[in-house]
């Protein structure tokens, strides 16, 4: 019995012990789990510490290189010689937009300030908006008008709102990192006394362990053998564990490098592409077209006054006279075509029925290009109307067909049709989505190959030989499509022929009355003489051969060279028409007309005239009568009583000599 109750004692205490040992254990890991879940909440608030951090750098960079950028541009706009200044702002603004979307993804698990980042993007958006108007103002050296944008920009407020928007992002980043800092402290204040307790609870535990001595000796021999075997399993996979975090960090690092380089490439790119399009745009049209525009004005005036004052038979003269006059014809005609292809030529757009303005063609088709050309046409009933200047439309379908005769050697079957299409975004070039109108001219000649229709839009470029065709067409037709918000697509094949498409935007507009095209107009419409005149314009030779025009046509013509000299001779004479120049320094024509609209009280009529009209100034010109330059003494004529009779509403006001002629 004895031996029983020794062998029954012996279980007791075996068992006891494995019951403390197991509920040391058990708080053993329950405090192993606070201390671990404490230490890393305190991680956790360490990394959000962290982040703030690189939040308030991102946004201190943001703030750095939009203020470098403004910089920049300021110096390009102010010497626009110095390119190193229009590149540095160019960089520093698209880097500025880098930034700002890496700072959206630091922030995209905050939903407030994922919003905030929102409004930034859209701030610095029109922002870009607003100073790009400076920066290609520059570019194309338009006077001094570049500066003019940029100090519009800098009253604009965008620049305030998008540092307030960067201070209030900073702001909140401020109060979330003290929370934060808060939080950090009272975990680690908690994991402290965890591990505290989890030495007191080591102390037990060892003393316990004393006691349990006895009882694990016959365990630890029988797990000796398993134990060495666990250990050297151990250190293959910590050894295989340090492999894979080698592996893997390569990896990283690799992936990190081609991330940068993509980005890099694509702005790199990106600034490419943007100077090709100011080269090929700005230099080729605006800036040449108005002073060549100008000197044309001289030489078709003085022409066609010297035409009309030349008395007796004087042939030979006369002959060479028109052929000055035709020549200078041409010259604005090219000059036209330039500032299409340059969407600087003003449209007089109007709700447009394409299948009637087709219709209406034919015989003009017909007679352009021939009898061995057989002109087919398909046209939708259904087709859509457009909003479009019809005259540059007919132009460019005119256009179209000829270059088709042309590939076709003059013999062959001529395509032309409408459908209505709806596109997604850059489905064709660079268009928008949306409902587009689509007319196309195909052709059964010889194609082109892919290196010819790469550079089919390039002007100047052409495959005709010399003296057959300037290479302005497809250019022109460019111009014209993407000035009406359109696009032109190209299909062709070698051997098997071309077709070009027009994409011009459908429109629910009602019609609307155009503006009167007084450059194509004749010398005979009505005219009211003696009117008294008010002429602005900066040219000292356009404005000698205008006053002489309008002296030949017995008006009554006072003139000046600025806008500022224009409000002073308005204040203290009766004038009934203002004739005003489009683009002047210091004030343009269209502000000259805002200015006296809105001050004085007298009625007058307004005629504008202009060589080049810039970005966003045809808009201005709506509701008044235009006159292109170079014109005649007979367009003058005829814009200038197309002007009184619609601008004034009372009789306009004859002078005492004119009453008594």
């Amino acid at each position: 019995m004895f031996g029983d109750g020794e062998e029954l004692g012996f279980d007791w205490r075996r068992g006891g012990a494995a019951a403390v040992g197991l509920l040391a254990a058990l708080i053993l890991m329950g405090m192993v789990f606070l201390v671990a879940f404490a230490n890393d909440e305190r991680e956790k608030a360490l990394s959000a510490e962290r982040r703030s951090y690189d939040v308030a750098l991102s946004v201190r960079n943001v703030s750095t290189n939009i203020s470098r950028s403004e910089a920049s541009l300021a110096r390009f706009v102010l010497d626009e010689d110095v390119k190193t200044s229009g590149s540095m702002y160019a960089n520093d603004w698209e880097l500025a937009g880098y930034q700002i979307s890496q700072l959206k993804n630091l922030l995209r698990d905050d939903p407030a300030q994922e919003r905030r980042i929102g409004q930034l993007q859209e701030i610095y958006r029109i922002r870009g908006a607003e100073l790009a108007l400076a920066a290609r103002a520059a570019i194309q050296r338009k006077d001094q008008s570049g500066i003019g944008y940029f100090y519009q920009a800098g009253r604009s407020g965008t620049l305030g709102r998008l540092d307030s928007k960067l201070n209030e992002i900073t702001a909140s980043e401020r109060v979330a990192l003290r929370a934060r800092i808060e939080q950090s402290q009272i975990f680690s204040d908690e994991a402290d006394r965890f591990t505290q307790y989890l030495s007191l609870l080591g102390v037990v535990i060892g003393l316990g362990a004393v006691f349990l001595g006895v009882v694990a000796v016959q365990a630890l021999r029988q797990n000796a053998a398993s134990r060495r075997q666990a250990e050297n399993e151990s250190e293959r996979a910590e050894l295989l564990e340090t492999k894979v975090r080698e592996r893997t960090q390569e990896l990283w690092e690799a992936n990190h490098a081609l991330k940068a380089e993509a980005a890099e490439r694509e702005a790199a790119e990106a600034q490419l592409r943007q100077v090709q399009k100011m080269e090929a745009v700005g230099q080729l049209t605006g800036g040449i077209a108005h002073d060549f525009n100008n000197m044309l004005a001289v030489v078709v005036g003085g022409i066609d006054l010297a035409l009309r004052r030349l008395n007796g038979p004087r042939r030979e003269v006369g002959m060479h006279l028109n052929n000055a006059m035709e020549g200078a014809t041409r010259a604005a005609a090219l000059t036209r075509r330039l500032l299409s292809f340059a969407r600087s030529e003003p449209l007089l757009p109007e709700r447009v029925d394409s299948r009637e303005l087709i219709g209406g063609m034919s015989d003009l088709l017909d007679r352009t290009l021939g009898e061995r050309i057989t002109v087919r046409i398909d046209l939708d009933p259904a087709t859509w109307p457009t909003y479009v200047d019809p005259h540059q439309l007919e132009n460019a379908i005119l256009n179209l067909a000829v270059n088709a005769r042309d590939a076709m050697d003059g013999q062959g079957v001529l395509n032309l049709a409408s459908r209505n299409v709806t596109l997604a975004a850059n489905q064709v070039g660079d268009i928008q989505a949306g409902d587009y109108v689509r007319i196309s001219v195909a052709d059964t000649g010889c194609g082109m190959s892919p290196e010819v229709l790469d550079r089919a839009f390039e002007p100047f470029f052409t495959t005709k030989p010399v003296g057959k065709g300037t290479g302005l067409g497809l250019s022109q037709i460019f111009g014209f499509a993407h000035q009406s918000e359109g696009e032109v697509g190209i299909e062709s094949t070698v051997g098997k022929g071309t077709t070009v498409s027009l994409y011009l935007p459908r429109t629910e507009a009602v019609a609307e009355i155009r503006l009167h095209p007084s450059a194509q107009a004749s010398e005979g419409d009505i005219h009211v003489a003696g009117a008294r005149i008010l002429l602005v314009e900066d040219d000292p030779r356009v404005r000698t051969a205008t006053i002489g025009a309008l002296e030949d046509l017995d008006y009554e013509p006072v003139s000046c060279g600025s806008g500022a000299e224009a409000i002073e001779l308005f204040r203290s004479r009766q004038f009934d028409l203002v004739i005003s120049d489009v683009v002047m320094p210091e004030m343009t024509g269209p502000e000259l007309i805002k200015h006296l609209k809105s001050t004085e009280d007298r009625d007058f009529a307004v005629l504008f005239v202009t060589g080049y009209v810039g970005e966003g100034e045809s808009d201005e010109l709506r509701g008044y009568e235009l006159l292109r330059k170079p014109f005649t003494v007979g367009a003058l004529a005829t814009a200038v009583a197309a002007a009184l009779m619609r601008g004034a509403s009372e009789p306009p006001r004859t002078s005492r000599a004119a009453a008594k002629g």
